[in-house]
């Protein structure tokens, strides 16, 4: 069978108060191209498929029509995880209407690993591809903490149950696999963080208080390739080039902006396993850019940024250096690219990364995370720093316990 994984779509993602549709549209044009090119048989999209538990109507629009053009190309299986972005209730929905179209969707665990195995059939019927997909797993599908259960025991506790989950799945994907001759290879799903991947600078933990979840070796041998989401900068994990991340379809944040986004093409054969692996690189549909420098490089970066060739304009983050005193910042850096096919969305001087343009006081906040909010409040209150400490370390419990409870 001939595959593709990505992941990490966050359809929806408002970007400094910008909608992403537009490029987020272009993206998933260019993917029913190479599915289509590469006469793709299964498509497996490995978690963060909206960027919010509740995403916008517009999100939900470019999911559904996706998965409805997919009819039209040689694409016979869609495998869709939830990540930890994802509402797993909004993604399980329509789950048995969208198996009869041969597409299969695993927002939640459940109690039963085996549950999560899915057969892939051939042309003739023939089973030649298990895919044990793995979603984001939640505090609930773990055992039970104790009460008064301290930050390092939960995170113990976590990366035992993942650990055990893939131990469990592997034994059903294995069991499910004796019942077939030829044996269909194996593959699995993730969506976490594994040790030794290289994040980019905004991502967050995806586990509080914990940033690697899972070994390399931790994912049993008998799957021939494992498909990870989360992590937007695509990568092999532990030097073992089957296991990957796909890497996110877009850029997703000004840290992003050096990274060359990917799909991951493979081929699969009963009884072979894997026999071909390959990276497809993403053109770039809108460019992010970051510009530094005293007041003339920054204009020098920003004219030069005009000739970038893509289809939307570039969005950039300006950060102004040394002494020159200007007294409309933002005006001026504005008025001088009203010809250029480029927005600045954020503009800062040196050294003052909190006080913002006024005009441009809401896009700061747009840009930073909750966590980061709260803790600002936290510093502006003038609180001891051991005090600020464990009030975020609290907010953030309560956060993943909203999360895991679907609030």
């Amino acid at each position: 069978m001939r595959i593709l994984h990505t992941s990490d779509w966050h359809l929806g993602q408002k970007f400094i108060g910008q909608s992403r549709d537009l490029e987020h549209g272009m993206a998933l044009d260019w993917l029913l191209e190479q599915i289509n090119r590469l006469e793709i048989d299964v498509l497996v999209v490995a978690g963060d498929i909206f960027d919010v538990n509740n995403p916008p109507l517009s999100a939900e629009t470019l999911y559904f029509q996706f998965l409805a053009r997919l009819r039209d190309t040689p694409c016979r299986h869609i495998v869709l995880i939830g990540g930890n972005h994802d509402a797993p209730g909004k993604i399980d929905a329509p789950k048995y209407l969208m198996q009869a179209l041969g597409i299969h969707v695993v927002g939640k665990a459940g109690e039963n690993p085996a549950a999560c195995c899915i057969p892939l059939y051939d042309q003739n019927g023939k089973p030649e591809l298990i895919v044990a997909a793995v979603p984001f797993l939640r505090d609930r599908d773990f055992k039970t903490g104790a009460s008064g259960e301290g930050m390092e025991a939960r995170m113990q506790r976590i990366r035992d149950g993942i650990y055990l989950f893939y131990q469990e799945i592997a034994a059903a994907a294995l069991d499910l696999q004796a019942q077939f001759d030829p044996k269909p290879a194996l593959m699995t799903t993730g969506h976490l963080y594994a040790k030794g991947a290289q994040a980019t600078a905004e991502q967050q933990n995806i586990y509080i208080g914990d940033l690697e979840n899972i070994s390399a070796d931790a994912f049993p041998d008998c799957f021939e390739y494992v498909a990870l989401g989360h992590i937007h900068r695509p990568q092999m994990v532990g030097k073992k080039n089957h296991i990957r991340y796909s890497g996110s379809l877009i850029p997703l944040s000004f840290s992003e902006i050096q990274d060359q986004k990917t799909v991951i093409f493979l081929e699969m054969e009963a009884e072979k396993g894997l026999t071909q692996l390959e990276s497809v690189p993403v053109p770039v549909f809108r460019k992010l850019a970051s510009v530094r420098g005293a007041l003339p490089e920054v204009e020098n970066q920003l004219a030069a940024l005009d000739s970038f060739d893509a289809p939307l304009s570039t969005w950039v983050e300006v950060e102004v250096q040394g002494e020159q005193v200007v007294a409309d910042l933002s005006r001026h850096l504005r008025d001088f690219c009203k010809n250029f096919k480029l927005e600045i969305l954020k503009i800062r001087r040196q050294g003052n990364t909190d006080n913002w343009e006024n005009s441009h006081e809401s896009a700061a906040l747009e840009a930073l995370s909750v966590e980061e909010v709260f803790l600002k409040r936290c510093e502006g209150m003038g609180l001891d720093s051991t005090v600020t400490k464990n009030l975020v370390q609290s907010f953030q419990e309560l956060r993943n316990w909203m999360e895991t409870n679907e609030i």
